[in-house]
Order: structure tokens, then sequence, then C-alpha cells
């Protein structure tokens, strides 16, 4: 009997160290407060690389704040009825511009945002998401 005939070959170096196909790296950080007294907030720094054709940008740094978050997330509910959006960190009424509790929120936004991108039928059948994690000039009534 023989042995079956092995179709594989040797990968290429650009194959094993070069980038994935499609990927999608998001990283929320660098939180900074802004304001006094009634006006204070705080918002993130957005950090997203990817080479999926339907994000415009290779590379996009934006600043979101929580309500924007809000936004957002309201609007990919209403977008994406077959998608379950996760929910983001709760909203905090005390002490919420202390080092832990902006380090909490960052953490759980970061979470929500790697959840939401990381979702095939978001990635491509999204009008809000490519235009949330890449355009400093996003603006949530356009999608009203």
């Amino acid at each position: 009997m023989q042995a079956p005939l092995s179709t594989t070959r040797e990968q290429t170096f650009d194959e094993i160290y070069g980038p994935p196909e499609n990927f999608l790296e998001i990283e929320v950080k660098n939180p900074q407060t802004h304001g006094f007294g009634r006006k204070m907030y705080t918002d993130y720094e957005v950090v997203c690389r990817t080479n999926i054709p339907a994000f415009k940008l290779k590379q996009s740094v934006v600043r979101r704040r929580y309500s924007d978050f809000e936004h957002f997330r309201d609007i990919l509910e209403r977008e994406s009825t077959r998608v379950t959006i996760p929910p983001l960190p709760g909203k905090v009424f005390t002490n919420r511009f202390s080092d832990d509790v902006i380090e909490h929120r960052r953490e759980g936004l970061q979470r929500f945002l790697q959840i939401v991108v990381g979702h095939p039928l978001l990635q491509t059948g999204s009008k809000v998401l490519a235009s949330f994690v890449q355009d400093p000039n996003w603006d949530r009534s356009t999608y009203i």
C-alpha cells in the first residue's frame, strides 16, 4: 500500500511573520480630563490599526468621550439587529475623576470596542463602526 501524496509546502518567511490576511487592532488609552467643576469630562484615545478594506485608514487615532460611546452603542443596536451588542461599563456618579475609576472605565471601553470590532458582521456591514474609530470629526447626529 502506498502512502498518500503530501500536498503541503513550506510557508514563506512573509507568510509566517507578515501581517495576517485581515487584522484589526483596537486600543483605548491615554485618558485625559478636561474642564472644571460641572463642565469636567474625560476623553480617551482610540487607536485603530487594520488592513480591512471597509476601513479608509490603515492607522488612526481619535479621541472619544464616554457619551460618544453611549451614542455609538445605541446606533449599533438600531443598525445591527442580528448582532448582540455588548454592554458598556456602567455609569459612575461618585469619584468619577479618580485615577482608579478612569482606568476601570478605560479597560471596560477597550473590552467593548474589541468585541465590537472583532465581529465579522459589524466589520463589514456597519455604517458607523469605521467612522467611530477613525473619523476625528465623528458626529452622532449623522446617524440619527
